[in-house]
């Protein structure tokens, strides 16, 4: 029987078993009843017992639904109670089948997009491993299960030129050679499982190219670091990636609990930070934490915060080393060197914390800052009619900035300061690496007046038809080329061979950090045209280099010279 059917037929029941008793009433009442008065109330009384019946023929379905509407009510109310599983009541499945079945669909597909989003939540989409987020809960659950007096291990995997991957194959062989770094992995830790019986390490994927394995038992630093070299050894094996023969490797950071840390936070921090030192030793390798690290980071952090108050405060100050023309004798320019005046420490140079500043970011603010008092300085000297080139660093950091440029002729322009008195030091690998866009804007600022140098030249890499097109006035020589030049005849050989390539680009020769005369003979017959260094000048302040300038004699000069 259809659905309602029997709810139908049992209504016209009632119905039909009302219209007859009211009948029969009506007819006895026609019948024995012959008094008006009696015959308006036995109408009276056959009527309200019709109605009465008839109420309750269409009563009695509604009733019905609205009980199995509550019961519904209250099945989804339970959901707020977490309750996804129960079906749908009695009661609906009776007078609603229809809406009982639809349900118990809805509630499926719910925890279906339930179990979904946990799945999403909790793993990586690439490589199906564990993700950070379930990493840190699972291992904060396997780390307070290790008994006193047992030691735990953590591994920080970062790998090593995966950038080269994406950035020549695309970001999906990246992605399928993730999944083959992951698959490695696993083999690894598998085979370290064994078949012992215990708590199996785990294996997350936390970002990027970084892997993590927490061991929740090892014995000994000894197995740890074995662990470690296992790994570095499985990465370093080339994979074969649609018919790319990839060789990458792995950097690996590990530390030991309780010895390195008592949580997974710690633990994970202290890898990470040893990751980075097998990184800084070239990578394909591992570093086990120790406590000169940890002194070493937590100076970072603190130098970190320091130099943040020391932009604020004005702690900052530059100095300014002069520039001797090998040709003439003349101090012919200088450059600005910073220098902080630690409050607690000092006078700090510049490479006690510009490489924290660059691993920071803030070397971006700190060079807006050299900007801003240069610009300053020059302005002074322009009104004065001293006219003598500074020259100053511009970081890579400061190149990522898209406003750079136009902030740096503002700067200069609000102080009524011509280009033509200053010179930009840009470092070799940044120079080699500058879009179109830079170089185009770095061509502006040369055509405007401004003199452009490269710096520290011959120590890193330089593409030699890039080094030809280059917007260049001048070339500065790595101090380790100067070092042993007038003791070494291989030194000699390569700065000779070094100057010569510069001649032929037609750019001006500048060597820094030359200590001695002798060097400085050595330098003029093999045709540097600029020296800078402590044997004719330390870094001074402005005042002491104003008077310099002011009151030394031309004479005095050449004799150094």
């Amino acid at each position: 029987m259809q659905p309602g059917t029997t709810q139908k037929v049992s209504n016209a029941i009632l119905s039909g078993a009302a219209g007859f008793a009211s009948f029969i009433f009506s007819l006895s009442a026609l019948l024995y009843i012959t008094e008006l008065n009696e015959k308006i109330v036995a109408a009276l009384v056959a009527g309200t017992f019709c109605l009465l019946i008839s109420y309750v023929a269409s009563e009695r379905p509604n009733s019905e639904s609205a009980r199995a509407l509550a019961a519904l009510g209250d099945r989804l109310l339970a959901v707020e109670d977490g309750d996804l599983v129960s079906p749908a009541p009695p009661l609906v499945r009776s007078v609603m089948p229809k809406v009982a079945a639809a349900v118990d669909s809805l509630f499926a597909e719910v925890r279906a997009s339930i179990e979904n989003a946990h799945a999403l939540g909790m793993y990586d989409p690439v490589t199906s491993l564990p993700n950070r987020l379930h990493f840190r809960s699972e291992a904060d659950k396997l780390l307070a299960d290790v008994d006193s007096g047992n030691k735990a291990a953590m591994l920080f995997v970062d790998l090593d030129r995966f950038k080269n991957v994406n950035d020549s194959l695309g970001h999906a062989r990246g992605d399928q050679l993730l999944i083959m770094v992951a698959n490695r992995l696993r083999v690894v830790v598998t085979a370290e499982l064994g078949d012992t019986v215990g708590k199996r390490p785990l294996l997350a994927r936390l970002a990027g190219d970084e892997f993590t394995i927490f061991f929740p038992l090892v014995s000994c630093t000894k197995d740890v670091e074995r662990l470690a070299r296992r790994v570095v050894l499985a990465i370093a094996e080339p994979f074969e990636l649609y018919g790319h023969s990839v060789d990458i490797g792995a950097s690996i950071g590990v530390s030991i609990s309780p010895d390195h840390g008592k949580s997974i936070e710690s633990l994970m921090r202290a890898a990470d930070i040893a990751m980075y030192r097998a990184k800084a030793r070239g990578g394909g390798q591992h570093c086990l934490f120790n406590d000169d690290l940890a002194t070493e980071y937590n100076d970072k952090i603190e130098t970190e915060r320091a130099l943040t108050e020391a932009v604020q405060q004005g702690q900052l100050q530059v100095a300014l080393q002069p520039q001797l023309s090998l040709v003439t004798g003349e101090i012919v320019g200088a450059e600005a060197l910073l220098r902080w005046n630690h409050p607690r420490e000092g006078l700090r140079m510049p490479n006690t914390f510009i490489p924290i500043a660059e691993r920071t970011g803030l070397i971006a603010e700190i060079g807006d800052w050299v900007i801003g008092e240069v610009a300053m300085m020059l302005g002074n000297w322009h009104r004065e009619g001293f006219h003598h080139r500074v020259s100053f660093n511009v970081s890579p950091r400061q190149l990522d900035r898209a406003d750079f440029f136009g902030r740096l002729r503002q700067a200069f322009s609000d102080h009524n300061v011509p280009l033509s008195m200053i010179e930009l030091e840009f470092t070799e690998s940044a120079a080699m690496e500058a879009s179109e866009a830079v170089m185009a804007e770095i061509s502006a600022l040369r055509a405007d007046g401004a003199k452009i140098a490269l710096d520290d030249f011959g120590t890193g890499y330089s593409n030699l038809a890039r080094l030809r097109s280059m917007p260049l006035d001048r070339v500065k020589l790595d101090p380790t080329l100067i070092d042993q030049v007038e003791s070494n005849e291989k030194a000699r050989v390569i700065v000779q061979a070094i100057v010569q390539l510069i001649k032929g680009v037609g750019c001006e020769i500048v060597a820094e950090a030359v200590e001695n005369s002798a060097q400085a003979d050595l330098l003029r017959a093999m045709g540097v045209d600029t020296v800078q260094g402590f044997a004719f000048g330390s870094p001074m302040y402005e005042r002491e280099y104003r008077a310099l300038i002011t009151h030394s004699s031309g004479a005095a000069a050449q004799s150094v010279a």
